[in-house]
């Protein structure tokens, strides 16, 4: 159930309803821009904010919020041989995944010096120049490659952001690295083997995590890690530059991942919230823990069992946000549907089959990413398969 939002600190984002209306959908690529185009450079912006970066007033930060209270697991229990601490652990997985879908873990075996490497090189990438970084320019449809902002793909509500994405696949020699020799050149081969090592022991894991997950939801433990064995993912670089005007403007406005499972670094600034019993909450970065997240695909995954919940990031006034987030997501061929044992007449499938390459589609070309994009990819899915678009 989608609840109705607070006064003040809610998000005004809306399905994309039965009548045809798209309240949500995307500027078309022929749309044109009358006036000067926008340029976030972040080195020269300073305290300027342009409009287009303005949040309307029901959406812009609260100022006090409270702490969300999730669980802590520790990964260590999967290896312990104990099941009555294993069963402990999805249990709480199972509570904080059916309520909100955030949980922290610890003991996750992920080297300290891979994670403060994985920001001192994020600092050096986005500390150059624009021209530079537009190198590896995100191209119109893809998940991957530099963006400032999303200029040129939305027209307002900005966030004020810059991010470098990366796709992995553990089936794909070196793609990282590799992606990032092509763009950039030779001199950032151990920039892209950094981030390559980063995202191998991401994916590997993200495989741990679904092996509990898939034990709190009463299947085998292999299930949902066999599934996403040969997964086609994203690793995402956020980088907040300070602004004066923060209570203005948003960094990541409200949304929910459409992908799986996210698995979030992020510094010890702080600046996210989730909403959760009609308001919002902040999350304070604990130092060691890595924040965990169920995304849209697995909700549907899950058979809705499991929630994909709203949530955003702020911005600082003085201080620069950073945070790494690895996005599990499935084979791109592969289709989305959920397992037997989670279908029964008490529970009966609440969304289509699907792909990740359809969904992908559908949220980098047709949908801005809110609190509703499964019900509006649901629809959209019935609506081209009636106009025979897809199969």
């Amino acid at each position: 159930m989608v609840h109705s939002l607070p006064k003040g600190c809610s998000t005004a984002n809306k399905p994309m309803s039965p009548s045809g209306e798209r309240p949500n959908s995307l500027p078309t690529a022929g749309a044109k821009n009358e006036h000067q185009p926008l340029v976030f450079d972040a080195s020269i912006l300073g305290s300027n904010i342009p409009s287009e970066f303005i949040w309307p007033d029901h959406e812009k930060p609260c100022p006090e919020v409270p702490e969300l209270v999730i669980p802590t697991i520790d990964l260590g229990v999967l290896l312990s041989g104990d099941p009555l601490a294993v069963s402990k652990a999805a249990e709480l997985v199972n509570e904080a995944c059916r309520k909100h879908g955030f949980f922290l873990v610890v003991n996750h075996g992920v080297d300290s010096g891979l994670l403060d490497k994985a920001h001192h090189y994020m600092d050096l990438f986005f500390g150059l120049q624009l021209s530079e970084k537009r190198k590896a320019q995100r191209k119109l449809g893809q998940n991957y490659g530099y963006a400032s902002s999303f200029i040129g793909r939305y027209s307002s509500k900005l966030p004020r952001k810059e991010t470098l994405s990366l796709r992995y696949s553990p089936y794909s020699q070196n793609t990282v690295e590799l992606y990032l020799v092509s763009m950039m050149g030779e001199d950032f081969r151990h920039f892209g083997r950094l981030y390559q090592e980063y995202c191998e022991v991401m994916s590997k894991l993200s495989l741990r995590i679904m092996e509990l997950i898939g034990i709190s939801l009463g299947l085998e433990q292999a299930y949902f890690r066999d599934f996403f064995e040969d997964n086609d993912s994203v690793l995402r670089l956020n980088h907040y530059p300070p602004c004066q005007k923060h209570d203005l403007t948003l960094g990541t406005g409200p949304h929910s991942d459409s992908t799986s499972l996210t698995i979030l670094h992020q510094d010890q600034v702080g600046g996210l919230q989730v909403f959760e019993d009609e308001k919002w909450h902040s999350l304070t970065p604990i130092p060691g823990a890595l924040v965990i997240n169920i995304g849209d695909t697995f909700m549907a995954l899950s058979n809705g069992i499991y929630k994909s919940c709203l949530h955003r990031a702020l911005v600082k006034n003085q201080t620069v946000r950073r945070s790494l987030a690895f996005f599990l997501c499935p084979r791109m061929d592969k289709t989305v549907t959920p397992p037997a044992g989670l279908v029964n007449p008490e529970n009966q499938r609440i969304y289509p089959n699907f792909t990740g390459a359809t969904l992908l589609e559908f949220t980098q070309k047709h949908y801005r990413s809110d609190m509703k994009t499964l019900d509006a990819f649901s629809y959209w899915l019935q609506e081209q398969k009636s106009n025979k678009k897809l199969p």
